[in-house]
């Protein structure tokens, strides 16, 4: 566009997010939106996308934003970022949640929230008047964003209104988290100057300090390895987050290295990556990756956070770790600020490539942790084999449910490079922890909020995901918890009206908070505990037949089904049937309730009640209430 050239205001938000490639706009209406909706369906071909809750809407906006960011085929302009508009205070503060998410987990959101006019705000100042929606505090929406976006501009002036657009979304696609954006509802009909050009994230320059930095902790890792020898990289969530998959894999393949993950990186390359070695998450990992992990000579961190979920308990790392996140490189006790992780890890592959050759540690691990008499698995597909087939125990229980849904998406997987139809979205929990041992065969295939973890967040956004690749013919099998089902539910009928088919499976332990059972009190799941229920009162849930929801959400235009399973005879059946693209119960989204018995609990979480627990008889623990 010339320079002469206008546009309303409304149009220049509208045009810049059709080139930032969003193709669908998450909300809920409200009358200070409604001009810019209309403009929107009207002047781009960016699709509204209604939600029952504005909490919903983010929770699809961010689930869209990581898959569109994080895979690999990535269209001229399209940015992976999700976007959300909501109405003022009752709208905004309703979607904060969802925001504050992104902004812990680096989710690039941009957050609309529609305003009052500048005369009613003008008449508040005068007079005192209120309005709908408004407060005594001017700001208050405002003040309230600057905590959880890396730029908030509330606009009430039309001329200054494109500066402060292109300013929020430059920060939004540099610092990938979220932005916010306040627009009184007047201004969206004035005329501004037209779009100039297109927006793109802005690279931090590299001084020569930096490079000299980069190559002290470079040269720090590489002595690292020299000294105790058999590394292991663990693979952490800024690899995800700032689209190095390819240059992890790289680093991995050409140095043999193998490799764990985060629970928040899971599948951030395919886990059929030669040197594979599974989810290490502490305490909580499974006990071969675990040996794997904590028999290295040295272990290596990129991009992971140190989150309680990826710790499992595990509350510091020593002088033979090295990490690399945050804008710095720890190696021991030496640390190397400003250190970018996109620059640390090619260079880490050639300096090692350089120091040691070529796949000089791919046979080396097991080889001198046999040597050495480490007691671990003779390679890394010994294990990862080992957690897969049956027998299966009759009724499900967290664990066998689990093995069963991988031995389902394994025998699922396309011919030649392994593909699969679903990207598994999940949600705190006993769900989170029970679901990280799954081995999913595609890179970005599987979501959760790791470090958030705000419970519901997977049904909201599974809308997302599945509007993200629906054209690639993903579908989102969601697994989430009955306490976290019920604060969100009602986004299964947003699912149902976009026409979208996620299966979604409820995991029900009898109307229960099984986590925070465990968390505040884990001796209730003692083995050889009193046989009377004994759980604290707060913890209960009203029990819900949430199968049948699928009556309430679904219509004979757009069905929904819903059915319960028990057995793993009931689950095989099942699956089957989800897997038969003939049969009518994929016509539309899928609700299964998972009936398992409420003293069951994921066996990575048994550390916890040895931990605190005494066996009966034994001394009484301080852990140990009753």
């Amino acid at each position: 566009m010339t320079g002469n050239e206008t546009c309303t205001v409304a149009e220049y938000l509208a045009l810049r997010l059709e080139q930032l490639g969003i193709t669908h706009l998450f909300g809920v209406p409200g009358d200070h939106l409604g001009p810019f909706l209309s403009t929107l369906h009207e002047k781009t071909g960016v699709r509204w996308v209604g939600t029952p809750t504005e909490g919903g809407a983010g929770q699809a906006a961010d689930g869209y934003a990581r898959v569109k960011a994080a895979d690999a085929q990535v269209s001229l302009g399209e940015q992976g970022i999700g976007a959300v508009a909501v109405t003022y205070s009752v709208g905004a503060f309703n979607l904060l949640n969802a925001i504050g998410g992104g902004f812990a987990e680096y989710v690039p959101l941009i957050a609309i929230n529609a305003a009052p006019s500048y005369e009613q705000w003008l008449n508040q100042q005068a007079i005192g008047l209120l309005t709908s929606h408004m407060s005594q505090r001017p700001t208050s929406n405002l003040d309230v964003y600057r905590q959880v976006t890396v730029d908030a501009q509330a606009i009430s002036h039309p001329g200054l209104a494109p500066t402060q657009i292109d300013s929020a979304i430059t920060a939004c696609l540099t610092h990938r988290r979220p932005v916010y954006l306040e627009v009184m509802e007047d201004v969206w009909g004035a005329r501004c100057p037209a779009p100039s050009g297109r927006l793109t994230r802005r690279e931090r320059p590299v001084t020569a300090q930096n490079r000299r930095m980069l190559d002290r902790a470079v040269t720090a890792c590489s002595e690292l390895v020299r000294h105790y020898r058999n590394p292991i990289l663990w693979a952490g969530e800024e690899i995800d987050r700032f689209r190095l998959s390819d240059e992890f894999e790289r680093l991995v393949r050409d140095t043999g290295i193998p490799f764990c993950t985060t629970v928040g990186a899971k599948s951030v390359v395919s886990e059929y990556t030669p040197g594979f070695s599974g989810v290490y998450n502490g305490k909580a990992s499974h006990e071969d990756v675990a040996k794997v992990f904590n028999n290295a000579g040295c272990r290596i961190g990129l991009g992971s956070w140190a989150t309680s979920k990826n710790l499992g308990g595990v509350q510091s790392i020593g002088d033979d770790w090295a990490v690399a996140a945050h804008e710095g490189v720890h190696v021991g006790a030496s640390y190397f600020p400003d250190v970018q992780l996109a620059d640390f890890i090619p260079a880490l592959r050639e300096r090692l490539i350089a120091d040691f050759g070529t796949g000089t540690f791919e046979a080396d691990y097991f080889a001198l942790a046999h040597e050495e008499g480490l007691d671990v698995p003779e390679s890394t597909d010994a294990f990862l084999a080992a957690r897969s087939g049956g027998p299966y125990p009759e009724n499900v229980t967290y664990d066998s449910f689990f093995r069963h849904v991988n031995d389902f998406l394994v025998s699922g997987e396309g011919e030649g490079r392994r593909t699969s139809p679903y990207t598994v979205v999940c949600d705190a929990a006993f769900a989170l922890i029970a679901s990280m041992n799954l081995r999913m065969a595609e890179r970005a295939s599987y979501v959760a909020q790791n470090s958030w973890l705000s419970i519901g967040y997977s049904v909201g956004a599974a809308t997302g995901v599945a509007l993200a690749r629906q054209g690639a013919g993903k579908r989102p099998m969601v697994f989430v918890g009955d306490g976290s089902f019920q604060e969100t539910c009602q986004e299964m009928s947003t699912q149902v009206r976009q026409g979208l088919r996620p299966v979604v499976f409820v995991l029900d332990n009898e109307g229960f908070y099984g986590i925070e059972q465990m968390l505040v009190n884990p001796c209730y799941y003692r083995e050889g505990a009193p046989s009377s229920d004994g759980a604290d009162f707060y913890n209960e849930l009203h029990p819900w037949q949430y199968e049948k929801l699928a009556e309430v959400f679904g219509t004979a235009k757009q069905p929904m089904n819903g059915l319960a399973v028990g057995t793993h005879d009931e689950l095989a059946a099942l699956l089957g049937r989800i897997a038969d693209p003939s049969d009518a119960i994929n016509d539309g989204p899928v609700v299964v309730r998972v009936r398992f018995d409420r003293h069951d609990y994921p066996e990575a979480l048994k550390y916890k009640i040895a931990e605190k627990c005494p066996p009966p008889g034994g001394a009484p623990s301080e852990g140990d209430r009753r």
